[in-house]
């Protein structure tokens, strides 16, 4: 990565592509033995047919296969001698495991790492800050559950499946992903989560869980959340009171509390947490 690389007259995906080290590539296939089961279309033809499906918005087997038909006389540029049929890539990513996908992906994460950063978070302390959410796939609601509450405005619920994501907000790339059933609560997301010392979250309230974060304050691993409108907790010490200030911005309220950490229904400890309210420029 040290030279400059030019890609004249290349495609977008060709180029891409050109990044991807054929290495890593066999690596992943020796180590996950992904054309032992599957040997009618090879891993690097099943990895680039599943990165032109993404970059070409494709929204099933049939516009992925014929799109690829339509640039045939292309596909040079990307390695490949013609469209793969539609069932050979049914029948590839039923059985071929997702996992060797996955120790592409992380392969790459870690090769590209360094150059990837955000330039508009330079100048923050903060240097390993990570921002969790998730976002729900809804699939057929009439054959699979719905998730959360019932809906105020009659809708239905949503039903299909949800994915979990980790991102490095310093340089906009997810660096660890679950996919979960639609109904699974998002807390769970939490538990399986491997983080160093020093680590800084960021996630919403659907996240709350008192046991995990007092687990991550003995590893001292900090996060910030939004409090959950019934939140039972007991305020020990008041830093900051604006709120009885006019036309009042930024920080009103800072103050250190105590809420409840219960295991099987019973009270073990009581976590320290500072709890802030914030208000922007009208």
């Amino acid at each position: 990565m040290s030279e400059v690389k030019k890609f004249p007259g290349q495609p977008v995906l060709s180029q891409i592509l050109g990044v991807i080290p054929s290495s890593l590539i066999n690596e992943a296939n020796r180590n996950h033995k992904a054309n032992r089961y599957y040997k009618r279309l090879s891993l690097r033809v099943h990895l680039v047919s599943l990165l032109y499906d993404v970059f070409s918005y494709c929204n099933g087997f049939r516009e992925l296969c014929e799109g690829m038909l339509a640039c045939e006389g292309k596909l040079a540029h990307l390695g490949l001698d013609k469209a793969p049929a539609r069932s050979t890539i049914s029948d590839a990513n039923n059985k071929r495991s997702f996992q060797v996908f996955e120790t592409i992906y992380y392969g790459l994460l870690r090769q590209y790492h360094p150059f990837i950063s955000d330039s508009r978070l330079k100048g923050l302390s903060i240097r390993n800050l990570k921002i969790i959410d998730s976002t729900t796939i809804q699939l057929f609601s009439e054959i699979l559950r719905g998730v959360g509450r019932n809906r105020l405005d009659g809708a239905r619920k949503k039903g299909g499946s949800k994915v979990h994501a980790m991102m490095y907000a310093f340089s906009g790339v997810t660096e660890f992903v679950r996919m979960t059933a639609a109904r699974e609560h998002d807390r769970k997301f939490l538990y399986h989560l491997d983080l160093p010392a020093n680590s800084w979250l960021v996630f919403d309230k659907a996240y709350n869980s008192y046991q995990q974060f007092a687990k991550w304050s003995k590893q001292k691993i900090w996060f910030v959340t939004r409090m959950k409108d019934n939140a039972d907790y007991h305020v020990t010490k008041v830093l900051v009171d604006k709120t009885k200030r006019k036309q009042s911005t930024g920080i009103l309220k800072e103050q250190y509390i105590t809420v409840a950490v219960k295991v099987n229904g019973t009270v073990s400890e009581r976590l320290k947490l500072r709890r802030i309210i914030c208000l922007g420029p009208q």
